[in-house]
């Protein structure tokens, strides 16, 4: 069956059956219907210091994904098969994807989160929200440029804010608004991002409450006047009508998996292009109500994981006490030389060449000093002589390995992945070790992160990027964190090297300065803040039956 078949083959618990199981009574939820619901804020809730946090992350990824999704939620039921009380916090799939090459992104085969068709569709509303709390934003800047009265005096040439929209659209990248004559406002270049990409997915992700949503949305830089002085959000007064707008957005989902355990879903930043993992708030809720939280960084250990300790556990003061480390075979036979459409015959050559890209990443997250368990996703095209390869290879570099089976059996093929991960947490003692210091400056960051989890020699920034590094640093924003945008499909920033590339330097393009999520964005390369369509998108795969029965969402 496809996963939209399993999906719809198995009965949803009620909603507060699922919250029973956190703690919760059905006075304590929104309801969004049977079987989705809103966890307020209000709550109070605190985060337990004994609160073992495990984090799914995966090695460079074909574009098709190796499944971190799955094998979180796999994960999640596997732990609760034996005994131990868990939660699974997830990012809300984007539109782009799905409508492009992914189709659905709840997980696949039985380890799902349900239901499927709304988690994939506009869930409870929260990615609408954020679209509109940014193009609210985007209407009061041209306002304002074209008011005669309250002009902030903002050059229209300064202005990096853009509208955002959750679809992938190539021809919005690029646009010029206030077309029209006078009542049209004041011509000028500009262009759209998809909502994942949006300052506001990033804020909210990493907001505290509402008085720090608040703060941060109006620290917002949105440009500079004629005379150079930067213009924030809050110079427009526009702090408050966003947050309303975002008033539900903010509150994490609760969901279920195909097996009835609790699911929070909440947040969806991309990882390419900003942090790539869920909201501070979803993740210590889950600490909160579970003994173990498992929860999934978007793309490889390079970009995701990195985030995840660097820019969220910072912020939040979390410290995972386990990372699993998602492998295929797949994957591995890609970075061996092997092309997309030969992944499902047997090669052990082409095994053995893409190992070095485990290896590195293995190296690299073991610069965190937190335990590391291999999990390799198995599909049905894997070989016994490619993974009993890959055991053993995981063994000699003495890393805790174990074969994943969630998709096909989803808790049931998890429970030795599941014990190995609670050994890999009764022997954590201390907390993660971050790459860098925020004392450090913005170039000693980039060095030591494309050095320590890249394997690159050295970071080479173009003179657009010096003079803004330079001007951001004398804006009083060298202490902030840096969120590396750079391409998912190779440890280096060009998408053609694949496997462990070595005597390379990281090229940075430009950078961006995103004020009120707290971080600098070094642009490595041709990064797309819009993602266009594949030739053959998945959108024209999916449908609706008379009866209202969604189909094709793989």
């Amino acid at each position: 069956m496809t996963d939209i078949e399993i999906s719809q083959s198995v009965q949803p618990q009620r909603i507060q059956e699922i919250a029973e199981k956190l703690g919760l009574n059905e006075g304590q939820l929104e309801l969004y219907g049977k079987y989705k619901a809103k966890i307020p804020l209000d709550l109070k809730i605190t985060h337990k210091s004994e609160g073992n946090l495990v984090l799914v992350t995966a090695i460079t990824p074909t574009p098709a994904g190796e499944g971190k999704t799955t094998t979180s939620i796999g994960l999640a039921d596997g732990l609760n098969k034996i005994g131990k009380k868990t939660v699974v916090v997830l990012r809300e799939p984007s539109l782009g994807p799905v409508f492009g090459i992914k189709g659905g992104a709840a997980g696949g085969g039985w380890s799902q989160v349900i239901p499927m068709e709304d988690i994939n569709l506009h869930f409870t509303g929260d990615f609408n929200a954020i679209e509109k709390a940014n193009n609210l934003l985007a209407a009061l800047i041209d306002n304002n440029i074209q008011s005669k009265n309250r002009n902030l005096n903002i050059d229209p040439r300064t202005v990096t804010w853009k509208r955002c929209m959750d679809m992938n659209d190539r021809s919005l990248r690029n646009i010029i608004v206030a077309l029209g004559g006078k009542a049209g406002g004041i011509p000028r270049e500009s262009g759209f991002d998809i909502t994942a990409a949006s300052e506001i997915m990033a804020i909210l992700c990493l907001s505290k409450d509402f008085e720090d949503l608040k703060e941060r949305i109006g620290q917002i830089l949105i440009g500079s006047t004629f005379d150079g002085k930067p213009i924030y959000a809050k110079d427009l007064n526009a702090q408050g009508a966003m947050a309303v707008l975002l008033k539900d957005a903010i509150k994490p989902n609760l969901v279920q998996t195909l097996e009835g355990n609790p699911a929070i879903i909440h947040g969806g930043p991309f990882a390419n292009i900003a942090q790539g993992t869920n909201s501070i708030i979803a993740t210590k809720t889950g600490l909160a109500l579970a003994n173990f939280t498992v929860t999934e960084a978007g793309f490889g250990a390079d970009l995701g994981a990195e985030k995840f300790l660097n820019i969220k556990c910072r912020a939040a003061g979390l410290s995972p006490k386990a990372i699993v480390l998602v492998a295929t075979i797949r994957a591995l036979k890609y970075h061996g030389g092997k092309s997309l459409n030969e992944l499902k015959e047997e090669d052990t050559a082409a095994l053995m060449a893409g190992l070095p890209n485990l290896e590195r990443h293995i190296k690299s997250l073991q610069t965190f000093n937190v335990p590391i368990v291999v999990s390799i996703n198995s599909f049905v095209s894997d070989t016994e002589r490619e993974k009993d390869l890959l055991i053993q290879h995981c063994n000699s570099l003495g890393v805790p390995v174990a074969l994943n089976n969630g998709w096909a059996e989803g808790g049931n093929g998890c429970t030795d992945l599941a014990s190995k991960v609670v050994e890999a947490t009764e022997k954590c003692s201390t907390k993660y070790t971050p790459t860098y210091q925020l004392e450090d400056s913005i170039r000693e960051k980039m060095e030591k992160v494309c050095k320590t989890i890249y394997g690159a020699n050295h970071v080479i920034l173009s003179n657009k990027a010096k003079a803004q590094l330079n001007r951001y640093e004398k804006m009083g924003y060298g202490n902030l964190p840096i969120c590396m945008a750079k391409t998912q499909k190779s440890l280096s920033d060009d998408e053609k090297q694949l496997g462990r590339p070595e005597n390379f330097d990281i090229n940075i393009r430009e950078f961006e300065l995103a004020a009120g999520a707290g971080f600098i964005i070094p642009i490595a390369g041709n990064i797309l803040r819009m993602p266009g369509l594949p030739e053959t998108p998945s959108a024209e795969n999916i449908s609706i039956s008379p009866e209202g029965k969604i189909s094709g969402l793989f």
